[in-house]
């Protein structure tokens, strides 16, 4: 039995609003949801006057930096050294797993755990909530309740935007299932606050680079259709990733091409991100089952509707079959 406490709002606010120095960590293969939620709670601390910097083991993707620009360089640590705080709260991470080697080198040591999804590894005193549509929804919470009790006088304008920001990424664009009443009510404050939902969405939707043009146009060549086409799988080896010359988060989007195939019930892409490491799984589901379900068999994680996992196997294809034979194991069509 675990012996970390869930707390509501009011305990969690109340840890957070603790005056010491502090590390915002989020996970590896960052999107919009991580990365906005971090250097929002890192901006409603340090309008209070406590010191925070975001960290993750990866660096923030070129797509993203947008939300970040002026505000903190590289979220890298390059030393154990720079591990210079009192206390460590994580955002938008499940399990320990997401936090990369970054969780060995803080010592397993996380006071905070601030999330949104329903399956994972517990790792510290956490508020999770699962109706939430992304994190960042939470730290709007969090940040109503601080201005409400008067631990601030307003809510930053940065805040309004990386909030926005996390909340329209985790919904593409307020589209998926989790884009529920709530969410869309937030969305509305958000926007009556200020949010520039406009320039937002199209940095998130419609700017892309040319690598991931070439990743999305290599992956519907590579396109293909199993089970009478309910499934959809592209594989993406280390060596054509080198030859077309992509970077990793230039195939961050390459699951879109499967998942928008018509008839697709189940989509998902394996892509080998280093010559001799795991392979990396991303999937999306309609309604006919809980990806989320599948790829914690391979210790991953997410949502019902999209989440990912890493696979150990000898080559590509037997990693494209581990998938499959889950998949089909899960799901009668």
């Amino acid at each position: 039995m675990s012996d970390f406490r869930s707390l509501d709002i009011s305990r969690l606010c109340d840890r957070i609003c603790e005056n010491k120095k502090t590390l915002i960590v989020y996970h590896v293969r960052s999107d919009a949801d991580a990365v906005g939620s971090a250097f929002a709670l890192r901006e409603l601390l340090r309008v209070m006057g406590i010191p925070a910097l975001c960290a993750c083991a990866d660096e923030i993707p070129e797509r993203l930096r947008f939300l970040t620009d002026g505000v903190q360089g590289s979220v890298l640590i390059e030393d154990d050294m720079g591990l210079d705080h009192e206390r460590v709260i994580s955002v938008d991470s499940a399990s320990p797993e997401q936090l990369g080697n970054l969780f060995a080198r803080l010592r397993r040591d996380v006071d905070l755990m601030i999330d949104h999804h329903a399956k994972g590894s517990i790792y510290a005193d956490h508020y999770i909530d699962v109706d939430a549509c992304a994190t960042g929804e939470i730290i709007y919470q969090i940040a109503k309740y601080l201005l409400a009790t008067g631990k601030i006088l307003s809510i930053p304008a940065r805040v309004i935007h990386l909030v926005y920001a996390a909340m329209a990424s985790d919904t593409g664009c307020f589209r998926y299932s989790n884009a529920g009443a709530r969410a869309l009510r937030t969305a509305a404050e958000l926007i009556e606050a200020g949010a520039d939902r406009e320039e937002i969405n199209r940095r998130l939707f419609e700017s892309k680079s040319l690598g991931q043009l070439r990743a999305e146009g290599e992956a519907a060549r590579r396109l293909l259709l199993h089970d009478g086409g309910k499934i959809a799988s592209v594989t993406f080896p280390y060596a054509l990733k080198c030859e077309l010359g992509i970077a990793n988060e230039d195939m961050e989007t390459v699951i879109d091409i499967p998942r928008s195939v018509a008839g697709v019930e189940v989509a998902f892409v394996v892509r080998q991100n280093e010559e001799n490491g795991a392979f990396r799984v991303s999937m999306r589901s309609t309604s006919v089952c809980d990806v989320s379900a599948i790829c914690a068999k391979f210790g991953g994680g997410g949502h019902k509707r999209a989440a990912g996992c890493s696979v150990q196997a000898e080559n590509i294809r037997q990693a494209e079959e581990k998938i499959l034979a889950e998949i089909r194991e899960n799901v009668s069509f």
